[in-house]
C-alpha cells in the first residue's frame, strides 16, 4: 500500500497483519480521492476505524490541514504510528487510540470530511453517524463518506437530518457520500 498522490506520493505504508483490517485498494482509494481532491486543501479530515491510517495520510498528502485517525486495534495502532513516522506527518496526523464511538465526543473540532470504513455487517456506521450528529462534529457543508458492504442500508439517515448526495458502487463494496439536510 502507498500514498498515491500529493506531496507524499509514492511513499510506502505498512498495513496491519491479520484479518482484522481491510485496507482500501489503491484503485478504490484513487477513485475516492479523485472525487474529493478539489475540496481537500486546508480541510480538517477525520478517519474513523483507521486501520493503517492510509486514507487520512492520503488526505494530508493532498493538502488537508490535519487528519485525526481513530483506531482501537493494537496492531493497527502500531502500524499507524509507523506510517506517521514514515510520512513525517506528526504535526498534522493525530492518532487517537480507542473505540471510535466513545472517542467521537472528545474530538477537539468539527470536520470538513469524515471518512469511515468500519467492519461490515455490525451497523457500526449507523452508531458512528449518530454520535457525529449528537456531538456536532460535522461542519455545515461537511461530508461523511462511508465505505460499506453493497448490501448495507442507509434508510435511517433522514432521522439524523442527513441525506445521500452520491453513491459510488464497486464490485464488492460502495462509497456513500452523506450531507446534512438544509434547514428551512
Amino acid at each position: 500500500m502507498r500514498i498515491i498522490a500529493g506531496e507524499l506520493r509514492h511513499l510506502n505504508l505498512k498495513t496491519p497483519k491479520g484479518d482484522n483490517t481491510r485496507p482500501t485498494t489503491d484503485r478504490i482509494k484513487e477513485t475516492l480521492f479523485n472525487i474529493l481532491n478539489p475540496y481537500l486543501y486546508d480541510c480538517k479530515f477525520l478517519d474513523l476505524f483507521s486501520g493503517s491510517g492510509g486514507i487520512g495520510l492520503e488526505a494530508i498528502s493532498r493538502g488537508a490541514k490535519c487528519a485525526y485517525l481513530i483506531e482501537r486495534d493494537k496492531s493497527a495502532i502500531a502500524c499507524i504510528e509507523d506510517n506517521i513516522k514514515t510520512t513525517k506527518t506528526n504535526d498534522k496526523a493525530f492518532l487517537i487510540k480507542g473505540d471510535v464511538i466513545t472517542k467521537i465526543a472528545s474530538l477537539p473540532c468539527k470536520f470538513d470530511f469524515i471518512f469511515m470504513d468500519p467492519p461490515y455487517n455490525f451497523e457500526l456506521e449507523k452508531t458512528a453517524i449518530e454520535s457525529i450528529i449528537r456531538f456536532d462534529k460535522l461542519e455545515d457543508n461537511g461530508l461523511i463518506i462511508v465505505e460499506a458492504d453493497l448490501n448495507t442500508k442507509f434508510d435511517y439517515l433522514k432521522s439524523f437530518g442527513l441525506y445521500i448526495e452520491r453513491e459510488k458502487l464497486y464490485k464488492t463494496n460502495k462509497h456513500i457520500f452523506i450531507r446534512k439536510l438544509e434547514e428551512k
